[in-house]
């Protein structure tokens, strides 16, 4: 015999439901089979009290049915819970959500949660960790959903892959101001450069592992004094490469306004009560801090902090804006971002390191058109303090 509620074949009760919503692949979950147990209450009690059959009771706790509005508080009553209780909706990756196995460019491990950036360099897929402002969440295409052994490779969760594999490059280093020409070089080109902090040889370690298109590098010959080209000779013996001036800069002491701890020299970084925040080993800044350190005759083991590791100028300039430290070897521009002083020591070439068939892309051509603009020059003059009087002059 067929088995009818309220005088409707059973099955026609389920093929209804589930045009509405109710059957299979919903993303309702429920309690009602364990509850109704614990209270001691029979599925065939249960079905009587909500006036139902036995097999909807079995239906709605197998999860092939969804039960309506009055049916659900009515098991709610009978069970003396609420419909929350009951059921709840399953949580599901958001729409279009998929996953990505990528290469996480960080100096540290990635860590599950973390927002990124997601590009398409060549065949391999790469991940770009953000940092959160202040006052705004960062602007991410996905997230560490998994993290592995294999150094900085990682599972990702993205929400934009195709969007990721369209005008968009990967420039990896440490200057600050080269945010002024990614935001140039989208607003004129609308291509997108998404930045990846990185050490200068770090950043030069990714282009020759072919996870960026752009490497950006002031390591400084102790022998000649020549910027970044020695190196790369020497880690590109093979490659043809092209390599652009960004700017001239100066490094030099980051202190607080007003320099109250009267920081002017190498030597004072071994006064009693100064604190310092370096760069990680692989910088050009730390390279120069320890250049500095030497000629002066001053011990490592005698500056606190030296093994205070902060990632990028305006990482380490921050620490002296919230007082972790009393002065960083950085930028210019890293100071003037925070509003800080700066004692100017040394000064040095920035350049963007590339393979030529990579400076051939349409996008990095508009990426490389963009640092003959006088506006550009303006602002990284007026802004960061840089001189750009080399700006967009091919070194290699």
């Amino acid at each position: 015999m067929e088995t009818t509620y309220e005088g409707v074949l059973l099955d026609e009760v389920l093929k209804a439901a589930g045009a509405a919503s109710g059957i299979v692949k919903v993303r309702v979950e429920n309690r009602l089979a364990q509850i109704r147990k614990s209270r001691g209450v029979g599925a065939s009690d249960m079905a009587r009290r909500v006036n139902v059959s036995r097999q909807t009771i079995y239906a709605i706790e197998a999860g092939t049915y969804v039960p309506n509005t009055e049916v659900a508080l009515n098991l709610a009553r009978q069970l003396e819970v609420t419909v929350d209780e009951l059921f709840s909706l399953r949580e599901e990756p958001a729409a279009g959500a998929e996953a990505l196995a990528a290469e996480v460019l960080s100096a540290e491990p990635p860590s599950k949660g973390q927002p990124v950036r997601i590009c398409q360099i060549g065949a391999r897929w790469v991940g770009v960790p953000v940092s959160a402002s202040p006052y705004y969440m960062p602007e991410a295409d996905g997230v560490v959903k998994t993290t592995s052994r294999t150094k900085g490779r990682a599972g990702l969760l993205v929400f934009a892959k195709d969007e990721a594999a369209q005008k968009r490059i990967v420039l990896a280093g440490c200057d600050p101001a080269t945010g002024l020409l990614s935001r140039m070089v989208e607003k004129v080109s609308g291509v997108e450069v998404v930045t990846a902090g990185a050490s200068s040889r770090l950043a030069l370690s990714w282009m020759v592992e072919g996870k960026v298109h752009i490497a950006g590098s002031h390591l400084e010959d102790q022998k000649t004094g020549e910027f970044n080209l020695p190196f790369l000779r020497k880690q590109f013996p093979d490659e043809d490469l092209a390599v652009v001036t960004f700017a001239r800069w100066e490094e030099g002491f980051v202190v607080a306004a007003g320099n109250p701890k009267e920081i002017r020299k190498p030597e004072d970084l071994a006064r009693k009560g100064i604190r310092m925040a370096n760069r990680e080993p692989g910088s050009g800044s730390r390279a120069l801090l320890d250049k500095l350190l030497e000629k002066a005759g001053v011990d490592a083991a005698r500056v606190a902090g030296y093994d205070k590791v902060s990632f990028g100028h305006l990482a380490a300039a921050y620490c002296v804006l919230t007082g972790e430290a009393d002065t960083c070897l950085a930028t210019r521009s890293a100071a003037q971002t925070f509003h800080l002083d700066f004692v100017p020591l040394h000064g040095e070439r920035y350049d963007l390191v590339m393979r030529r068939r990579t400076a051939a892309l349409p996008a990095v051509k508009a990426f490389l058109d963009v640092l003959q603009r006088a506006a550009l020059r303006r602002k990284l003059e007026v802004l960061a303090g840089y001189d750009t009087s080399q700006t967009g002059s091919v070194v290699m």
